[in-house]
This record gives C-alpha cells, sequence and structure tokens, in this order.
C-alpha cells in the first residue's frame, strides 16, 4: 500500500464536556442520570464522524433531559491515540469518557500506539453505519464501473482519500480494492485528520474518491455537491439515491461502528451507571430519528460484551493492515 499522511499528530487531547447533573423530577424528564460532570475525550476534527456523532448525542442528552448541560470542544490529535493514551492515564476517575470505534482501533494498531483499546472499560457500543463511496459534481466518473475500470487499469494514478489508516475509511477501501481484484499493496490511500480536512479535498479533485459515512457529507449530497457512487449496506438508504457494490456486481458489505470508553480501574457503580446513560438514549425517540437521518443503525452493546467485540475487531483489522503491507 502506498499512502499519504495529511495533518499527523497534534499535541494536547480533545474534550467535549458532558455535564451530568441530577435534576429535579418534572413530567417528562428522566430522573436516573449520574449526579456528576463528565468529560468525553475525542480524537478528530470538526466536521468528521466522532465529531458529528458526539454533537448530536450531546444534543439528545440535553433535550431529553438525560444530562443537564453539554459542551463540545474540538483538539484533535494523533489519530486518537493521544486521547487514548491520556484516557488509560486517568486510572479510576468515573467523570471522563472517550468516542471510539473503527477509526481508533486501526490508529492503535498503525501507529503501534503504547496503549490498545484492552487497557481501558468498555461502556456502550451505540450504532453501525454503512460507508459511501463519492466524488466530486465535477468528477470525470459518473458510475463505480468508470471508477473501477480506471482503477484497476492505474491504482497508483487513481488516490483514494479517506482519515486513519486502519478507520473505517481505509478498511472500506482496501477490502473494495480486495473485492475488486486490486491488490491492496498498491492503492494509493491519502489519509486526512477527519471527514472536515477530507471534503475539501475531495470537492477540490485532489483525491479521485473519498470514502465516508452519508451522515458527514449529507448537505454536500443533498446540494449536488458530491456524487455518491456506491453504498456499502446490503440494501439501499433512503436518503441517498445511489445503488450498493452488490447491486453493481461487487460482493461486498461493509458497516463502521463508534461508541464509548471509560479508563481503567473505575468502579463496576460508576460503569454501570454510564451505560445507562446510552441505554436510556438509545430509547429516546429523539435519538431514533437522528440515526434513520444519518442512515445509521442502533448497534447497542454495552460492557464485557462490547470489550469482547472490540477484541475481535483489533484482530479483524490487523489482518487487513497487514494485507496492505502497512504493518
Amino acid at each position: 500500500m502506498k499512502h499519504t499522511t495529511r495533518s499527523r499528530a497534534l499535541a494536547g487531547a480533545f474534550a467535549l464536556l458532558l455535564s451530568i447533573t441530577a435534576c429535579g423530577t418534572t413530567a417528562g424528564e428522566d430522573t436516573a442520570s449520574p449526579a456528576r460532570n463528565m468529560h468525553v475525550v475525542v480524537g478528530n476534527s470538526p466536521g468528521g464522524g466522532y465529531d458529528t456523532m458526539a454533537r448530536q448525542i450531546a444534543k439528545t442528552l440535553s433535550d431529553t433531559k438525560i444530562v443537564n448541560r453539554t459542551d463540545v470542544i474540538n483538539k484533535p490529535g494523533a489519530d486518537g491515540t493521544v486521547a487514548l493514551q491520556q484516557l488509560v492515564n486517568q486510572k479510576g476517575q468515573a467523570d471522563t469518557l472517550m468516542t471510539t470505534g473503527l477509526a481508533v482501533t486501526g490508529a492503535v494498531l498503525a501507529n503501534k500506539a503504547p496503549v490498545t483499546l484492552k487497557d481501558v472499560t468498555p461502556i456502550a457500543r451505540v450504532l453501525e453505519e454503512p460507508s459511501i463511496i463519492a466524488v466530486s459534481a465535477s468528477s470525470p466518473y459518473k458510475t463505480l464501473d468508470q471508477l473501477l475500470e480506471a482503477w484497476k487499469e492505474n491504482p497508483g494514478k487513481v488516490p483514494g482519500g479517506g482519515g486513519a489508516v486502519g478507520g473505517p475509511d481505509y478498511t472500506y477501501i482496501m477490502l473494495l480494492a480486495k473485492a475488486a481484484g486490486i491488490d491492496p499493496k498498491e492503492v494509493n490511500f491519502v489519509q486526512y485528520d477527519g471527514g472536515g480536512e477530507l471534503l475539501p479535498a475531495v470537492l477540490g479533485n485532489k483525491v479521485a474518491f473519498a470514502a465516508s459515512g452519508y451522515a458527514e457529507w449529507a448537505d454536500q449530497i443533498e446540494s449536488g455537491e458530491l456524487r455518491v457512487l456506491a453504498v456499502s449496506s446490503a440494501e439501499r438508504l433512503a436518503e441517498v439515491n445511489a445503488p450498493t457494490l452488490k447491486e453493481q456486481g461487487v460482493d461486498l458489505v461493509f458497516s463502521n461502528w463508534r461508541g464509548f470508553i471509560a479508563p481503567p480501574g473505575i468502579s463496576e457503580d460508576d460503569k454501570n451507571k454510564l451505560i445507562d446513560v446510552f441505554r436510556r438514549l438509545r430509547d429516546k425517540p429523539e435519538w431514533k430519528q437522528t440515526l434513520q437521518k444519518n442512515g445509521q443503525y442502533d448497534a447497542f452493546l454495552a460492557g464485557p460484551e462490547f470489550g469482547t467485540f472490540m477484541a475481535t475487531e483489533q484482530d479483524r483489522i490487523g489482518q487487513i493492515l497487514k494485507e496492505a503491507g502497512a504493518l
């Protein structure tokens, strides 16, 4: 695999402040919130998938009175591994959470981070989402077949853009290459720090195509600035007028996932309170509507079961990285 890295590690951690406080009882309010201020550490730029999820969850938690106040502050760093290291160092601090997903899983392996997702307390996986293959409106590629034809002919001259090496965009592009008969080692993958930085590159044709979740670029897709060539789900998405990979002869179904983790060493009681926040979020009509609008799916999985899932994902992504020559 040939890959280019943009916007590499930055100092610091990303802080999303979640003030979770016990609220006075009124009709229709949740009243079981842990009485504490919470910090959710995220390692991505504004406009990316983690940022979008964080802001949407923050709004829903606040609107439904599961939390009292939610502040979102972006400070990216090292594909999420700086944030993960900080989280691990905050042993026993139950007022801290971090967003996680395929991107963090892959970054740990690709960056050979000194800590892994096995060093944290798993809280909850909250969603899954299919990915898209998108090009700018001015791209010469009108269909996936046209893109794949050019890609097969000269993989190095058809750069694909995405987030961190080992993350969902990267994984999707490598699996797509393999399904199309292209050696993953020949793929020219251009890395950007989050969807917010990748978007201008796609719009400006600095990359031939890009992988992303639909929700990150919904506005640009709706306005016609971006053209979606394919979705990775088993069935078409209601939100976007594009065929699935399988409809176009590519035998691949793929989905990304996102969730939350806490530092090691927190009490069982604190862990259960944190899990309960996301369990209650899951039941809210407002959250269900957000998932539907984003083309995402509920994928709630909590505690030890989530931990087992993350370990399995780490092994799976490790194999993909090896096949692409990134490990």
